[in-house]
């Protein structure tokens, strides 16, 4: 029973994993390019959430749409008016100027929250939790996790192959020279991309806050896990997405099952071995 429960909770871990890791895969699938800061735009999500609900008292249903939005108009811009321009067939400046942003963003949130850990008080669902079988109980606020990140890979993939918009995004991946005879231009595209991943980012952020601590400089974490998850689900595949964020979770529990200290060190071993087996991923697309 104590396996299956770290199994189970794994499973629901890997469902963090897989928010973490779902605007990275967009932005690859349609861009080839990896934003350096992502992990650093999740964090300053959960900054935005917890400064809205516990610093200024606004409620939950109107501080996390706001989060969103803010995210979403961040991602279109930045997109927009300074990525778009370093965007091209070198991979190097878009690389070199994500991480500058990511060292900008870890100290602007140093300064303006000082680097004290902090974490939102979720409420009823820090402690709310449902009984399975024999001693294995899941928490509520795992559980929705998982959920969440179940309908967020389900919508991306709507969006993608159900949708107008998401034709012009498939087309920006396959071809950028054929989008300006579709009637749009690569430049919005790619702001649009953003966008949506970071509307994505914004809802890990969200959950990132409600689950653990976390800091100014917490954002190369969240990077790296969400790279090892898409990565391991294979690139541009959006289930494969949630696969590899699983299969993350569980390692972790398993390792952290064993000794406490593995938690971590387990997620990169699997990693690495299935980097060694399959290069290319899972379920690569």
């Amino acid at each position: 029973m104590v396996w299956l429960n770290a199994i189970i909770q794994g499973i629901l871990l890997g469902g963090l994993y897989a928010l973490f890791a779902a605007g990275l895969s967009l932005m690859f699938g349609v861009m080839r390019f990896i934003n350096l800061a992502h992990g650093d735009f999740i964090v300053t999500a959960a900054y935005l959430v917890v400064a809205f609900i516990a610093g200024w008292q606004i409620h939950p249903l109107i501080s996390i749409p706001l989060v969103i939005v803010a995210l979403a108009g961040a991602g279109y811009l930045n997109q927009r008016l300074l990525l778009n321009r370093v965007m091209g067939s070198d991979i190097l400046p878009p690389i070199l100027v994500t991480f500058g942003l990511s060292i900008i963003i870890q100290n602007a949130l140093l300064e303006i929250f000082s680097a004290n850990s902090v974490r939102l008080n979720a409420g009823w669902l820090d402690t709310a939790s449902f009984q399975l079988i024999g001693d294995i109980s899941i928490g509520a606020l795992p559980l929705l996790m998982f959920l969440v990140a179940v309908a967020v890979i389900a919508s991306l993939q709507f969006i993608f192959y159900r949708m107008p918009i998401g034709r012009l995004l498939r087309a920006t991946s396959d071809d950028p020279e054929i989008v300006p005879l579709m009637g749009s231009n690569n430049a919005h595209i790619f702001a649009i991309a953003t966008a949506i991943a970071s509307i994505v980012v914004a809802i890990a952020g969200v959950f990132l806050a409600m689950k653990t601590n976390f800091d100014p400089a917490a954002g190369p974490a969240r990077l790296l896990f969400a790279f090892e998850a898409v990565i391991i689900g294979g690139l541009g595949s959006l289930w494969g997405t949630l696969i590899g964020g699983v299969i993350l979770g569980v390692a972790q529990a398993i390792g952290a099952q064993i000794d406490a200290g593995y938690q971590i060190l387990a997620g990169h071993l699997v990693f690495l071995l299935l980097l060694v087996l399959r290069p290319r991923g899972l379920f690569p697309k």
